[in-house]
C-alpha cells in the first residue's frame, strides 16, 4: 500500500515539473510564477539585480598596512557582484573606530561588517546598531567575542589555534628561542597569536612590543633586541610588512636569527621564495573581506547566515613555505592572496 502511494506521489511531482517546464518554455506562466522566477534569477545570476544596498565595512587598519588592501579587494569583489554600495573606513584607535560605526548607523546603512580588535570599546555602539535593526557581522578580529556581542556571523581564523600550529612548526625546524613581535599592544588577535605560539613551542618565547605605525622604530627595536641577546634564533612577526622589516633587522644585527611570520602580501611571497622568510601563515584576508559583504547581502535578500549564529567560518590557518609558495604566487601577484 505504502509503495503504491509513494509511486503516485512521485508521478504527481514529475508531472508538476513537466508542466512547469512547458509553461516556462511557452511563456505561459502566471504572474506569481513569473515573480518567483525573477527572484530566483536575482539570487543566482552572476551579478545581482536585487535592490541596491549600502554596507559599511569598518576596520582597525593602520595607515600603510598592505594587509588591509587584500581585505578591501575581496569586499569590493563581493560588492560588485551583489549590487552593493560599499562604504569602507578604518581607524586603529578603538574609540575612533567606534565613532565610525556610529556614523554608519546615522547613515542608515543596510549592514555593517566590523573587526573587533578591541571588543570592549565596540560593545555599546554595536548594540546601538542592532537596536536600529542593522545586521552586523564580524571578521578578522574578535573570534572570542562576536557571539556574545550578538553578531550574526564571524569570518576569520582562530588566532590562538594558528599560534599553536606556528609553535609546533618552530619545534619541527629546531628553533630554540624566539621573540614574538606585537605591533599593537592590547589587540586581542595579535596577543592570541603569540599566546598560542608560547603554548606549544618547547623553547623560549618572549613578546616584544613595537609601535606598528612607525616602521623605522620597529626596525630599530628588533635590531636592538637581537644585538642584546644572541641566543634568539627566530623572529616571529604578525604581519607581512613587519616580517620584511625584521629581515632587515636580522641582517643589521649580524646574528643567526631567522624570520617567520603570520600573513602574506606580494613582497612577502617573494621573500619566502628567496628564503629571507622561512614560512608564513595565511588566513586568506581576501576571503574574509568577500564573505563579510556577501554574507550581509545573502542575509538581506534571502535570510541566510553561515554557522547558524553558533559557529564561526574559519578562513585559516594554512602554512606557506618554499614547498608550496609557487601555487599561490600568481594570486599574490594580483594582490588577492
Amino acid at each position: 500500500m505504502d509503495l503504491r502511494i509513494n509511486r503516485t506521489r512521485r508521478a504527481s511531482a514529475l508531472a508538476a515539473l513537466v508542466t512547469a517546464g512547458v509553461l516556462i518554455a511557452t511563456g505561459c506562466s502566471s504572474s506569481g510564477g513569473k515573480k518567483a522566477q525573477e527572484a530566483s534569477d536575482d539570487i543566482s545570476a552572476g551579478k545581482a539585480n536585487t535592490p541596491r544596498l549600502k554596507i559599511a565595512m569598518i576596520t582597525h587598519a593602520a595607515p600603510g598596512d598592505t594587509f588591509w588592501d587584500t581585505i578591501r579587494k575581496g569586499a569590493k569583489a563581493a560588492a560588485a557582484k551583489d549590487n552593493v554600495d560599499l562604504v569602507y573606513s578604518s581607524n586603529p584607535n578603538a574609540a575612533d573606530q567606534a565613532n565610525l560605526i556610529q556614523n554608519a548607523i546615522d547613515q542608515h546603512v543596510d549592514g555593517i561588517a566590523v573587526t573587533l580588535a578591541k571588543p570592549d570599546a565596540m560593545k555599546g555602539v554595536i548594540a546601538k546598531a542592532e537596536k536600529a535593526g542593522i545586521p552586523v557581522v564580524g571578521f578578522n578580529a574578535g573570534l572570542d567575542n562576536w557571539k556574545d556581542m550578538g553578531l550574526l556571523e564571524y569570518f576569520g581564523q582562530d588566532e590562538n589555534i594558528a599560534g599553536q600550529a606556528f609553535g609546533k612548526r618552530l619545534n619541527e625546524i629546531g628553533a630554540k628561542h624566539n621573540i614574538c613581535v606585537i605591533q599593537e599592544q592590547g589587540h586581542v588577535a595579535l596577543e592570541a597569536r603569540c599566546a598560542g605560539v608560547k603554548k606549544t613551542f618547547k623553547g623560549k618565547t618572549e613578546n616584544l612590543y613595537v609601535n606598528g605605525t612607525d616602521m623605522p622604530s620597529v626596525k630599530s627595536t628588533i635590531t636592538a633586541k637581537l644585538r642584546q641577546d644572541s641566543s634568539i634564533d627566530y623572529v616571529v612577526t604578525l604581519g607581512a610588512p613587519f616580517a620584511l622589516t625584521a629581515v632587515q633587522s636580522a641582517d643589521e644585527a649580524g646574528g643567526k636569527a631567522k624570520v617567520a611570520t603570520f600573513d602574506l602580501n606580494k613582497d612577502l611571497v617573494n621573500a619566502v621564495k628567496s628564503g629571507d622568510v622561512q614560512f608564513a601563515v595565511d588566513q586568506q584576508p581576501y576571503l574574509q573581506g568577500y564573505l563579510s559583504i556577501d554574507s550581509l547581502w545573502l542575509y538581506k535578500v534571502n535570510g541566510n547566515f553561515s554557522g547558524g549564529g553558533e559557529k564561526p567560518v574559519l578562513t585559516g590557518p594554512a602554512f606557506v613555505s618554499k614547498d608550496n609558495v609557487e601555487t599561490i604566487a600568481k594570486f599574490a601577484a594580483k594582490g588577492t592572496r
